[in-house]
């Protein structure tokens, strides 16, 4: 049982990309036929040419009337009537949708407080009609209305069925999708019938065991192939969600299609920039919309070109200069648009941010932040002007691991990749909701939402092309056959935990030598291995989490050396032997054996043993292990963290007296000696916290109770801890520890009052202890915090330790 969250939503080319089209292109084999993708997310539009049946033959748009898909035997699923949408709105290409809304108080709380929103299964924002058309969309459907010198869409598997399932509702801050229903919603999925689940909604970090991860295991053992987004947290490293195994996490590249646009100004000069638009803007006066707000608008929304904000009387006619940020890129140029505005100049404010080439009310050029001071202080003088030119298309390299994705390592664990792939995820054309979109039904999005329905495609292709072959297996293809984003060499372990195994290469994974499987008891295994799962199921299944057989090898403490086993299938249709290479600077990696000679079928198991030669301490490295037989390369990356010392975490016992051993790993050779420091008691002290009825924790916010806790000179460890024994309830507290200049130091919070935050070589002074009542068994609860500080001086009257001498 755990407490309800929420969570938020995180193609015209990409099949060319991709290589899915042409005379040796997948398309060739597989295009998705009877294959039914279940689609998580935030409904559906019905209308949409890209989930019309009756589309002429061979799937494209051509609108003859015939009805080109039949029923799927076997199919469970059905469309639920809501707010404008009736069981007429389905056909045999979107043959199910559902809507799920109890995690927002029913159909009443949809009312009251989203009235605008579809209380059904239709999309109202976009974002579910264009994973759904990304992932299985038709073939060749006509793009309309601002982007419609694109040409066509298509779907990653275009034969492919639909079914919506809609969790996610249109807050004024965006996509709101409650676990509870998501978890409802997969279920239901999986019960109905579809072969596999795109899933592009934010997920957990730290949690094998969220619902949504426990849905989608059981999905997965049912068969399901499951893809769901990396996140948009880049691009800093460890933000990648969906940490589970048995789940296939995307991150997000970019793709060679490139459009642009040159403005330039009164005084001559021209800069570059993103752009979709098919006239241009001719010479025209050109102001910063910081000069033109209404009266009482606040300055920084007009900063940012908010709708309204702007004052018709000086926008008319004019190109407006506008700071990206905030709301959405395409809400910029409405706004200039409703103020009279004949386009604009859309800046970035920081060399991190991309530039995108969005389908804007008025014609823009979205340029980068190094040209921002000089176009604004040109846009200040009396009688500047600038011209937009119509935008062209320009080829460029791809793929790059877009800005935003997140990255690993993961957070969970050190001994697991993520995320898995990565796959096109920067201006992807699809098909929209209309209500959301100023009335299009096409529109660009970016994101690992886009990214994740691509996986979802491709994995649609392969259940048609090998429909016994399990999700784990098509996963393994899809990574073992993948290449390299263009951002560094493949042996940087930046790069790994930006792409995973690497840029999905479809037409490769389709016939892929060798696969890694894994399955439920190994799940189960893991989850032991991590710690997670009770320890009640352990002693007979548990497996070091790194010996899980998953496509990709991650050390994520290296003392020395370290071996792991890994599994593998032919799936080819004759024997082969297979040779193993590898390439992992600072490191020497052992294969045993070095050669396979598998049967068709056949499975066997080899071991990796990767040692520190003189990689950095404490910093990840990177490499690549391959098995070749000649006509297939199967390649899994390494990640491996060299660490001086291995040894538990924590050790305990409990009594007045005792002693107990544990193991020590040494990653050198040497002199060696341990020193007891402590044992020191706990400083006790009682709070009493209320509930916090929105869930979200700020510093002095409401549910919080603050505890000023003041740590020695001289420390080599503090800890702060709650625990169960230790409250007056069933209470889920969290608890969260800021340094005395008030950065975060850490914080803790499982679906319990079990909490603990350590703080390694913490600075003196008084602490920030933040005790947050996520979920109080009443109006609050009473709690006991612990603290302790232990001296960096080694000394102890209570504790001995005996060690070897040398390394």
């Amino acid at each position: 049982v755990e407490k309800d969250t929420f969570r938020k939503l995180d193609t015209a080319t990409t099949p060319e990309f991709l290589g899915l089209t042409g005379g040796s292109g997948l398309w060739t084999k597989a295009t998705g036929e009877n294959v039914i993708i279940g689609i998580v997310d935030g409904g559906i539009w019905p209308e949409h040419p890209s989930f019309s049946d009756r589309t002429g033959t061979n799937g494209n748009d051509s609108q003859d009337g015939k009805l080109d898909y039949q029923q799927i035997p076997g199919w469970h699923g059905k469309c639920t009537p809501g707010e404008n949408f009736t069981a007429a709105n389905c056909n045999q290409k979107l043959i199910g949708a559902r809507y799920y809304n109890a995690g927002f108080g029913g159909n009443a709380g949809i009312d009251e407080n989203l009235p605008w929103e579809f209380n059904s299964p239709r999309d109202y924002g976009g974002h579910g009609t264009h994973t759904a058309s990304t992932a299985g969309g038709n073939k060749d459907v006509t793009i309309t209305g601002a982007a419609a010198a694109l040409g066509k869409i298509n779907g990653i598997a275009p034969r492919a069925r639909i079914a919506a399932y809609k969790v996610c509702w249109q807050t004024p801050d965006g996509g709101s999708c409650a676990t509870s229903d998501s978890v409802a919603a997969i279920d239901q999925a999986v019960a109905d019938g579809v072969d596999v689940i795109n899933y592009s909604i934010s997920g957990s970090r730290t949690n094998f065991l969220d619902p949504v991860e426990v849905a989608f295991l059981f999905a997965a053992d049912a068969g399901v192939f499951v893809a769901a987004s990396a996140g948009n947290s880049g691009p800093g490293a460890s933000t990648v969600a969906h940490p589970s195994p048995w789940l296939t996490t995307v991150a997000a590249g970019t793709h060679d299609r490139n459009y642009e646009a040159d403005v330039t100004l009164g005084n001559g000069s021209t800069y570059r920039g993103a752009s979709v638009n098919q006239g241009g803007v001719t010479s025209s006066p050109l102001i910063l919309s910081t000069n033109a707000g209404l009266a009482g608008e606040d300055p920084e929304a007009v900063r940012l070109c908010f709708p309204g904000t702007l004052d018709p009387a000086v926008v008319t006619g004019k190109i407006v200069v506008c700071d990206r940020g905030v709301i959405a890129r395409v809400d910029k140029s409405l706004a200039v648009q409703m103020a009279g505005g004949v386009g604009m100049i859309h800046t970035n404010t920081s060399a991190a941010q991309s530039l995108n080439a969005d389908f804007h009310s008025v014609p823009t050029v979205h340029v980068r932040s190094s040209f921002r001071t000089a176009i604004r202080t040109y846009a200040a003088t009396a009688g500047a002007t600038a011209s937009i030119a119509p935008s062209f298309f320009s080829p460029i390299a791809a793929p790059y691991t877009a800005g935003f994705s997140s990255r690993g390592p993961l957070l969970a664990s050190g001994d697991l990749l993520k995320p898995d792939l990565i796959a096109p995820g920067v201006d992807i054309m699809a098909g929209v909701a209309p209500p959301g979109n100023g009335g299009e039904l096409f529109a660009s999005y970016q994101g690992t939402s886009m990214s994740s329905p691509h996986v979802a495609g491709l994995a649609a292709l392969m259940k048609e092309l090998h429909p016994r072959w399990s999700p784990m297996a098509i996963k393994s293809a899809l990574m073992t056959s993948a290449g390299d984003v263009l951002d560094g060499p493949n042996t940087n372990a930046s790069v790994i935990f930006s792409q995973g195994a690497g840029h999905v290469q479809p037409n490769s994974a389709a016939d892929p030598g060798l696969v890694f499987d894994h399955g439920f008891i190994n799940w189960l295994g893991f989850l032991c291995g991590t710690g997670q799962l009770q320890a009640g199921y352990c002693p007979s299944i548990g497996i070091d989490p790194g010996n899980l057989n998953v496509a990709s090898i991650s050390i994520g403490a290296l003392p020395g050396a370290k071996t792991v086993t890994r599994s593998v299938t032919n799936v080819g249709n004759t024997a082969a032997t297979y040779t193993s290479s590898w390439s992992m600077p600072g490191f020497t990696v052992t294969v045993n054996p070095a050669t396979l000679t598998l049967n068709p079928g056949q499975s066997a198991s080899f071991d990796v043993t990767v040692e520190r030669n003189d990689a950095p301490i404490g910093a990840f490295g990177g490499g690549q292990l391959t098995w070749t037989d000649g006509t297939h390369d199967v390649r899994i990356p390494i990640v491996a963290r060299p660490i001086t010392i291995g040894a538990p975490t924590e050790v305990g016992g409990s009594g007045t007296a005792g002693s107990t051993t544990f193991p020590v790993t040494f990653g050198y050779s040497g002199d060696y000696t341990a020193a007891p420091h402590g044992l020191v008691p706990a400083l006790m002290t009682q709070g009493n916290v209320l509930d916090d009825p929105g869930n979200n924790f700020a510093p002095f916010g409401p549910g919080t109770t603050l505890h000023m806790v003041t740590v020695p000179a001289g420390a080599a460890v503090s800890r702060f801890s709650l625990f169960d024994a230790y409250t007056d309830g069933e209470d889920d507290l969290d608890l969260y520890v800021f340094y005395p200049s008030g950065v975060l130091a850490g914080g803790s919070g499982s679906g319990t009052s079990a909490e603990q935050v350590n703080v390694i070589s913490p600075p003196a002074g008084d602490y920030y202890v933040f005790v947050h009542g996520w979920q109080t068994d009443g109006p609050d609860a009473n709690y006991t915090l612990f603290s302790w500080s232990v001296s960096a001086t080694p000394g102890s009257t209570n504790l001995t330790l005996t060690s070897p001498a040398s390394a």
